[in-house]
């Protein structure tokens, strides 16, 4: 339908805002004192847990809830021309939304325990939060395989006419570099995630101009 490909398209470009505002955050703003000891790691959680905090729901969330939006319009624009496929990449895509919100409210959860738990036990603190992120790493961060084979399938869908071939070719290298993240090393999940950016913003534009 015309109004979910332009709500569609709106959701795509909320991908790549907020991918944009959290790469601003913390490259620029985020000073985790990551070689300190517990003490000071855990003052730092503390005082920064309510932009932590906003950080966790719009960049986990948020994005989960925009990216649930479009899934189900590349759903709609790609199964026509590509049936087997468009279900294929939805399940994957259904998947990367339960992960991603999981994730979040993994990663808000430990920030809570951590903070509450620091003036009595700064040990157990502190380790409850290093545990779940690793979970949250694993899930969320540490690789992004899901998404990968997501944006993979869709661009292969969409070769076929759904989208524009250059959008569709680009969006195989993305997903070939989501895949890629499997690969121990944060320039390949960089690459990734410089390159979604542009993709959700082509993808974006796209839906909302396509007729």
């Amino acid at each position: 339908m015309d109004k979910l490909r332009k709500v569609g398209g709106m959701a795509a470009i909320t991908e790549a805002c907020i991918y944009i505002l959290l790469f601003t955050y913390f490259a620029a703003y985020h000073n985790y004192p990551a070689g300190a000891g517990v003490a000071e790691k855990l003052s730092y959680l503390k005082d920064h847990r309510l932009v932590i905090s906003v950080m966790y729901l719009i960049g986990y969330v948020g994005f989960g809830i925009a990216l649930a939006v479009l899934v189900l319009a590349v759903h709609d624009q790609i199964r026509q021309r590509s049936p087997v496929l468009s279900r294929l990449s939805a399940i994957f895509g259904i998947l990367w939304v339960g992960l991603v919100i999981a994730a979040g409210m993994l990663a808000d959860a430990s920030l809570a325990a951590a903070v509450g738990l620091a003036s009595k036990d700064s040990e157990r603190a502190f380790s409850i939060y290093s545990t779940i992120s690793v979970v949250v790493e694993g899930i969320g961060g540490g690789n992004e395989i899901v998404g990968g084979l997501w944006v993979l399938l869709v661009s292969i869908a969409a070769i076929g006419g759904a989208f524009s071939r250059p959008l569709s070719y680009f969006g195989i290298l993305v997903g070939v570099a989501g895949v890629a993240t499997i690969v121990p090393g944060e320039w390949i999940k960089q690459i990734f995630g410089l390159s979604q950016i542009l993709w959700f913003a082509w993808l974006g534009v796209s839906l909302l101009r396509n007729r």
